[in-house]
């Protein structure tokens, strides 16, 4: 949480942004292909930049003015996809971590579910869309050239190595995935500046980090770190024990029952403002898969995807707060009314999927 916002240096130096805000712009006047714009940009930035990645892109949409409900829609499908396969991300990690499954074993499942939840997305918009028709709202511009397209694939191209990098040294090394990405948000910034030479440049955006990024966390650490704390203190009390034991007789009976079951007793307590880190932790060290008749991959794949639809749903969640103050609506609107119908599909095809693997 601390070390990830290090890498948008590299990024902002090099003018990515700047190549993603030409593309955006050159969308503005087709909202089917703007929307896909916007989730893929986030379904790309978002698995590195985390919650920064919604702060940066809205700089670029905020001379375009887009309607409230595409706002919600694009910034939380572009962004909860990556909640379920970015190492980058404390929900991945550690769910990974308490279940004992190496990234790699896990990276194919997750990644999987999110592109699907990205095509899912789109396809619901495009529907949105002909009912609601923006294309007046929205004004043409120039088109994109060659430089910014290069620009563009150099990106996916960086991303893509990034997460390479993690499986190969987790494989040579078995070291945690925390450990890793840690080591990796330190490391790319110092390469780029021994390469690129342009300590100078890097000089300002570094002091920043020092002087305001890192402060202004003070608050997200103590919550992850006060949540956990929650998460440890509630594993094996009676409460506890109750509730593993009423989800294994679930299980017995329906593997859907229990799945359902999870999701409602997580949204349940995110939505009451108790973090998802506490929720999602402690039933990933109170349920035991073998007891339960599904896998490890299984149950974390279920995890993960209850952990990214509270995100969404939660009013109280730091991405639903910031994209209902971006779109200027309140989180119920954003998550329950904008995005709903999405993630209940999401959920339903989620289950299923992970029924047949697990």
């Amino acid at each position: 949480m601390t070390l990830a916002p290090l890498l948008s240096v590299p990024l902002r130096l090099s003018g990515y942004f700047d190549s993603i805000a030409a593309l955006l712009r050159n969308l503005m006047h087709q909202p089917k292909k703007l929307y896909a714009g916007i989730t893929g940009t986030l379904f790309l930035l978002a698995p590195v930049l985390n919650l920064g990645s919604v702060r940066i892109l809205n700089e670029f949409m905020e001379e375009i003015k887009l309607p409230s409900t595409m706002s919600a829609k694009s910034y939380l499908v572009g962004f909860s996809t990556s909640v379920m396969w970015s190492p980058y991300f404390a929900s991945v990690s550690l769910v990974l971590h308490y279940l004992n499954i190496s990234f790699e074993e896990y990276i194919l499942y997750g990644i999987g579910l999110s592109i699907l939840s990205l095509v899912v997305g789109n396809i619901l918009f495009a529907v949105w869309e002909r009912r609601n028709p923006l294309s007046e709202k929205l004004t043409p511009n120039a088109p994109i050239d060659k430089e910014h397209s290069r620009q563009m694939i150099k990106l996916v191209l960086f991303v893509v190595i990034l997460k390479s990098a993690c499986l190969v040294v987790e494989k040579f090394t078995h070291w945690s995935m925390i450990v890793i990405v840690c080591l990796m948000s330190i490391l790319v910034p110092l390469g780029y500046g021994v390469v690129s030479k342009d300590w100078k440049r890097m000089a300002a955006p570094l002091v920043d980090f020092r002087d305001r990024t890192v402060p202004m966390l003070n608050n997200e650490i103590m919550l992850f770190m006060s949540a956990g704390m929650l998460a440890f203190a509630i594993k094996g009390t009676s409460a506890a024990n109750g509730v593993s034991t009423f989800l294994g007789h679930l299980a017995d009976r329906s593997f859907i029952l229990f799945a359902l079951a999870v999701m409602l007793i997580v949204l349940s307590i995110t939505y009451m403002g108790i973090h998802q880190i506490a929720a999602v932790g402690a039933l990933a060290m109170q349920l035991n898969p073998a007891e339960i008749g599904i896998s490890n991959i299984g149950l974390a794949l279920l995890l993960l995807l209850t952990w990214s639809i509270s995100t969404a749903l939660s009013p109280f969640s730091g991405l639903n707060l910031m994209v209902s103050r971006f779109a200027g609506i309140s989180g119920v609107q954003t998550g329950l009314r904008a995005n709903g119908l999405h993630l209940s599909i999401i959920a339903l095809i989620g289950i299923a999927i992970i029924s047949y693997i697990g």
